[in-house]
Parts: structure tokens; C-alpha cells; sequence
């Protein structure tokens, strides 16, 4: 895969970080249950990302969704994105900024100007457990499951069902 993009003058690949949970957090009050996970199948959104004069940067957009969208009131703006370069070429000088986005803008772009790119999935307990471990929001959340909760079965297939991820990605 990573030849695939080399080959398509690609040098970072866009991967989104797909919020999982445990089903019952009476059980598993640390939000982890791998035997029984749960990820949402709606709330998915991408707002265009901005330079600094306001105006859309083309070809790059903040991905939103998971549960930093249904508990945001618990999560600070700037770690609400789901979007993370997660794939990248090292090079001397480029930099990792805060908000997981890198110092050269064509590296943070979703697709190239000739054709869409690949990307990954990244799925993740992390939000979920720092949900349960924050003093803020543990006693505030008693489930994560809602009515676009579904159960994840592992397997890329879900994945690509929702909308997730492209054919041939999965890691």
C-alpha cells in the first residue's frame, strides 16, 4: 500500500480514528471491551479547513464524528477532529503540528489535484476511556450506546459498509 502511494507522488496518507467502546460500562467502567465493542454508524461530518484568512483551503477538510461529536461539551475544540495525518514520509524540516497536521499544507491534503487518495481507518478505545478517566464527564456519561450504536464485528467490511474507509484498507 505504501508503494501504491510512493508511486502516486504521495508522501502522507489521511487516516480518520474510529471511536470504539464497550458496550455496558457497568461491566467494563474503563470503556474497553473487546469482545463486546461498539462504534457509531452516523454522525460523520467534514467542514472545510481554513488558511489563515478564512478562506477553504482546497482539498482539505476537519473530519468530525464518534464520540467526540456526541460528548463535545467534554472535549476541547481543538480535539474534536477525527482526521489525523497517520502515514507520512519523514523528511528533514517537516514538522508534526498540534492538531495532527504537518508544516507542509500539501501533506495535510485528503486527495491529490489528479485523483483521490487512499486512507486508513484507525480504530480506537482512546476517547472512550478518557471519557470514563475525566472528572468532568464520568459521572455525566452512563452509556455510549445510542440508536446509531452498532456492534463491531472486525472485519473491514463494517467498516467500508459505513462509509469509513475505502476497499483494500484495512489495518
Amino acid at each position: 500500500m505504501l508503494t501504491f502511494d510512493a508511486e502516486e507522488r504521495r508522501e502522507a496518507m489521511l487516516t480518520y480514528v474510529i471511536d470504539h467502546y464497550a458496550g455496558d460500562l457497568d461491566a467494563y467502567p474503563r470503556a474497553v471491551n473487546i469482545d463486546d465493542a461498539y462504534l457509531d454508524r452516523t454522525g460523520y461530518y467534514a467542514l472545510a479547513r481554513n488558511d489563515d484568512d478564512e478562506h477553504p483551503r482546497e482539498r482539505r477538510f476537519d473530519f468530525h464524528g464518534g464520540l467526540r461529536w456526541r460528548f463535545e461539551e467534554f472535549v476541547p475544540v481543538e480535539k474534536r477532529r477525527i482526521d489525523r495525518i497517520g502515514i507520512f514520509r519523514a523528511r528533514p524540516g517537516l514538522q508534526l503540528r498540534v492538531g495532527h497536521t504537518l508544516n507542509d499544507e500539501e501533506m495535510n491534503a485528503h486527495s491529490c489535484p489528479w485523483h483521490h487518495n487512499l486512507t486508513a481507518a484507525i480504530c480506537s478505545f482512546r476517547t472512550a476511556k478518557a471519557l470514563k478517566r475525566n472528572p468532568s464527564s464520568t459521572f455525566a456519561i452512563q452509556t455510549y450506546k445510542w440508536r446509531n450504536s452498532v456492534r463491531f464485528e472486525w472485519h473491514s467490511q463494517q467498516l467500508l459498509e459505513l462509509g469509513l474507509m475505502e476497499p483494500g484498507q484495512w489495518f
